[in-house]
């Protein structure tokens, strides 16, 4: 069952005096099941934070339609079951961790004695309990960040929406909160989350969607976009130089590391080659890593092709 689906979306902004147009959504267009950890990928300006704005009812669409948890956006009874943490989250800053966590739960409807439990629970997975009575304004911004998260999650959602939950986190800090977002798929929820640090998505994501200049480039399973293309093999052994000599593929082929060996060869034929020539002489081979397109190439090869993305989208 779709949890998320969007179809034909499009936002344009109107700025300053003379009214100038700036399309920042261009007919986007996907789905998300239940279930699945799905990641909005895009450079900064790319439409991703007004993509979730709309799914959240924060502001409307000029074209399009969306539909969350089944119900059109805005629906109140929909939007209880989801948890929300904004790009960048502001609370009011007298209240202390607790305190805010108290009054997210209220508005979800939780007695007292589930308000606390949760705010405890909550407030130990995100490693705040040793600052739940201080005043957010003594908040770091990672410490903000880890606060957002609680309170997207006070209320037990089936569906939660995160714009760059990484934000402003330490090395710790980010962990912590991949951690807890595998957690909530082992849990049966759903995990819609915005980002640009693409080795989140590659560790995380059931799937993903790349949107440049407000239109959508590509969706689907990481191992479906990436190209199953083999761009190069490299063959890690052992032997002396002189079955160096008669193993060299080309000029500077040989490279000593701390593992041994490293022949780089153009595909598999040659790695066969290489590797038989290496036993045949009495050498070792200790690993082959054949070389396919990353995330990241696919991620900037899509940034370049729609061209420099538009600041004000």
């Amino acid at each position: 069952m779709a949890v998320l689906e969007v179809e034909g979306l499009r936002k344009t902004f109107f700025r300053g005096f003379l009214r100038r147009r700036t399309e920042a959504l261009r007919g986007v267009g996907l789905s998300v099941d239940a279930g699945e950890i799905f990641g909005f990928l895009g450079p900064n300006g790319a439409g991703k934070t007004t993509t979730i704005k709309i799914l959240m009812g924060l502001i409307f669409p000029t074209a399009g339609s969306a539909n969350v948890l089944g119900a059109p956006v805005g629906d109140r009874r929909a939007k209880q079951r989801v948890g929300y943490l904004p790009e960048n989250p502001y609370f009011y800053d007298y209240l202390s961790a607790r305190e805010l966590l108290d009054m997210v739960g209220r508005l979800h409807g939780l007695t007292a004695s589930d308000r606390r439990r949760r705010s405890d629970d909550l407030l130990a997975k995100v490693g705040l309990a040793h600052a739940a009575t201080r005043p957010l304004r003594s908040y770091s911004k990672g410490m903000l960040q880890r606060v957002g998260l609680a309170q997207a999650l006070i209320g037990d959602p089936e569906l939660v929406v995160l714009d760059e939950p990484m934000s402003g986190l330490d090395p710790i800090g980010r962990k912590e909160v991949r951690d807890i977002i595998v957690e909530l798929r082992q849990r049966g929820k759903t995990v819609f989350f915005s980002t640009h640090i693409l080795s989140d998505a590659t560790m995380l994501c059931d799937r993903v969607a790349i949107i440049v200049r407000g239109e959508l480039r590509d969706t689907g399973p990481l191992g479906a976009l990436l190209s199953p293309k083999i761009a190069g093999v490299d063959v890690v052994w052992e032997g002396d130089d002189h079955l160096a000599r008669e193993v060299v593929v080309g000029p500077g082929a040989h490279e000593r590391t701390s593992e041994g060996r490293v022949v780089r060869v153009e595909d598999l034929d040659q790695a066969n080659s290489v590797v038989a020539a290496i036993v045949k002489g009495g050498g070792r081979v200790l690993q082959l890593t054949p070389h396919r397109q990353s995330l990241e190439e696919l991620f900037v090869h899509e940034a370049r092709a729609g061209g420099k993305e538009d600041p004000s989208a």
